[in-house]
């Protein structure tokens, strides 16, 4: 199933996305939540909107953020082999784990400010992962029963900062620089093990062309790591890290992100995630 939040009359409010298009949650008669559903609440109202052909779509939805709480957003840094290498970096040993705050997560749609007084803006492609079930020092074998869903991500960054130190977060965190969306697969309709293309687009250029499959620590291995660590909750959101094409690698072989650039993210099975920085 593919839920998403949409904005209403500046209510926000749940979707299901189906073949024919988004449909209002509310306006066909059911009052859940997004995160109603992280709590547990039952599916079956939404997979009858979803079954029934006869109710009306939204024209030109709005996307709302994929969560409504925020709650923690947890990164993956070097977790595809090529992107590792060709950014001038050894493999790691173990996942390398940041964070972004809550205010850089923004829907699709939303344009994304790119500051005047730096220049070295990046874009990053990946697969994020929403936690459904609190996880703390979870096996690998229990860590995928924790995960609610998947969805989209764009792990903007600005690499200038981010390269001063060992600490990343400066180049990470800016408002706006974790877009998310439009959409969340549930788990039970998505295989994070299976092989699924991830690609970025700028202004329609094809730039990075990964699979899911390249990753060095799988969602599984991801997930235990970090709850040894940090305890995650539902809603989490968890960014995988990013294959190769960004325009890091290579001597800047694609230029740095500038406002008017529209940014695609686009992962097989989920959707494309649209946002123009400005």
């Amino acid at each position: 199933m593919k839920l998403c939040n949409i904005k209403v009359d500046g209510e926000m409010r749940l979707a299901v996305v189906t073949d024919r298009g988004v449909v209002d949650a509310a306006a066909a008669g059911c009052a859940l939540s997004m995160e109603d559903l992280l709590a547990g609440a039952d599916r079956a109202p939404l997979e009858a909107i979803a079954a029934d052909s006869s109710l009306p779509v939204v024209e030109a939805p709005v996307y709302a953020n994929v969560v409504g709480r925020i709650g923690k957003l947890l990164c993956v840094g070097l977790n595809y082999k090529a992107h590792a290498m060709n950014a001038g970096f050894a493999l790691p040993e173990y996942p390398v784990l940041f964070s972004k705050f809550a205010d850089a997560l923004v829907p699709g749609g939303v344009p994304v400010e790119l500051p005047a007084w730096e220049s070295s803006y990046d874009y990053e492609a990946e697969l994020v992962i929403v936690m459904g079930k609190t996880a703390w020092n979870v096996s690998e074998a229990e860590a995928m029963d924790c995960v609610f869903g998947y969805t989209c991500g764009n792990d903007l960054s600005c690499r200038d900062p981010q390269m001063r130190s060992g600490q990343w977060l400066i180049g990470k965190t800016m408002p706006g620089f974790a877009p998310c969306g439009p959409c969340i697969v549930t788990a039970d309709a998505f295989d994070p093990f299976a092989d699924h293309a991830v690609k970025s687009f700028v202004n329609g250029e094809p730039r990075q062309n990964g699979t899911t499959t390249d990753m060095i620590f799988d969602c599984a291995k991801v997930i235990s790591y970090a709850s040894r660590y940090v305890k995650l909750e539902p809603g989490d959101l968890i960014f995988t890290g990013t294959p190769s094409g960004v325009a890091l690698e290579g001597g800047q072989k694609y230029s740095w992100l500038k406002a008017g650039d529209k940014v695609d993210i686009e992962i097989e099975g989920i959707g494309v995630l649209s946002n123009t920085m400005c």
